[in-house]
């Protein structure tokens, strides 16, 4: 009996000190949102005009924003080397003078308070007159530095500005992949990103062609990124837990690098991932698999590593959605028709997050089974299943 108290004592011990360890690591309360993007022509090119909001929400904590610095990458099927990039920063600030000058003066972020600047990315030719149209999308890197009692903290976000968009399908050029039993509709969309509402994005692409009786699938990693549920690894930190167990998964599984699983630990605790861990193990011992991923939360299945989606986001770590049955609602009540969001891949395996009311997963499984959306860079998040 005395062995097994000191068993559950050092067991105590080891988790008390991953929570505290947890819970008093180094972190900025700060969050940074990008928004009211427009892209325009100019005589030499193209201009993109867009806001950023840095918000404080920690009631007590003053942080210091002592740098920030906007980096626009250009995204395209051709070369896009031959065009200029010039960016510019003004600050409005709500209690100093704005600067036209680009330079980003170190701002104290008072308690419950938030500040913006506006962004402007000017693009110009200097070779070819037709390099403009080679630039598909716009990929803008945030990268600031908070500042304040828990150290010097470097945070990372990025964003699309998509320039191209793919035309809007008809109902007499939508050409569906005829099944037994259905018949399938990928569609197009352009590059989605957290400046897109799923609402706007169906109401754009698919409800010229939806008719009732339709099934829409959704995929779940896009609705993710436009939730701006997606981080980059150089923010995260990986923990003495994380980087232990991640060599016990599979290397194909996202979980199996340190960030990766240090992203599952961030969001449900060190606690219930290790001891999500030690009872999955037994019943590994027990020929009992899947325990883990039923333990350790939700995200334990969702998230998805580097590599893991369609670039740029292919450096991200993108977690799983959030409320995926209300959002099958909003859009099901917006088009009229069922709504499902769906994990598939090319195995074969169809996994359904949330459904409206009455769709019937049976039939999306099977309608599913070939991945008519695919795996590379098809940018097919929508798929509308007809019986």
């Amino acid at each position: 009996m005395s062995g097994l108290l000191q068993l559950l004592i050092i067991t105590g011990i080891i988790v008390g000190w991953l929570e505290l360890s947890h819970r008093f690591r180094p972190s900025s309360p700060l969050r940074l949102q990008t928004f009211d993007w427009t892209v325009s022509k100019t005589s030499t090119g193209l201009k993109a005009i867009g806001w950023i909001e840095i918000i404080n929400p920690h009631k007590r904590m003053e942080i210091m924003v002592p740098e920030l610095e906007v980096k626009p990458v250009l995204l395209g099927k051709e070369k896009v080397r031959e065009i200029e990039i010039k960016t510019h920063v003004i600050t409005y600030h709500p209690d100093e003078e704005s600067r036209l000058d680009g330079y980003w003066q170190a701002y104290i972020l008072k308690s419950e308070k938030n500040t913006r600047a506006q962004i402007i990315i000017e693009l110009e030719e200097q070779g070819s007159v037709d390099a403009i149209k080679s630039v598909e999308n716009i990929w803008v890197d945030f990268n600031w530095i908070s500042y304040g009692p828990f150290g010097r903290i470097r945070s990372k976000q990025g964003a699309v500005i998509p320039i191209k968009k793919p035309n809007t399908l008809s109902p007499d050029k939508a050409y569906f992949k005829q099944y037994k039993d259905c018949q399938v509709l990928p569609i197009k969309t352009h590059l989605l990103g957290p400046l897109d509402d799923i609402v706007d994005v169906v109401s754009t692409y698919a409800s010229q062609i939806v008719r009732p009786g339709d099934i829409l699938t959704i995929g779940e990693t896009p609705i993710a990124i436009m939730q701006g549920r997606y981080i980059h690894p150089s923010t995260v930190k990986p923990g003495f837990l994380a980087r232990l167990l991640c060599h016990a998964f599979h290397p194909t599984s996202s979980l199996a690098t340190a960030c990766g699983l240090q992203t599952l630990v961030d969001i449900s605790g060190p606690s219930r991932v290790l001891i999500s861990f030690l009872i999955g193990t037994l019943g590994r011992l027990l020929f009992i698999r899947g325990i883990f991923y039923r333990l350790a939360g939700n995200q334990a299945r969702l998230i998805d590593d580097i590599t893991g989606t369609t670039p740029p986001y292919d450096q991200t770590i993108v977690l799983g959605p959030e409320s995926p049955r209300d959002l099958c609602e909003k859009v099901s009540s917006h088009l009229g028709i069922d709504v499902a969001i769906v994990d598939v891949n090319d195995l074969g395996r169809v996994k359904i997050l949330a459904t409206s009311r009455k769709c019937k997963k049976s039939y999306l499984h099977k309608a599913l089974r070939t991945n008519p959306a695919g795996n590379a860079n098809e940018q097919t998040p929508l798929v509308l299943v007809r019986p």
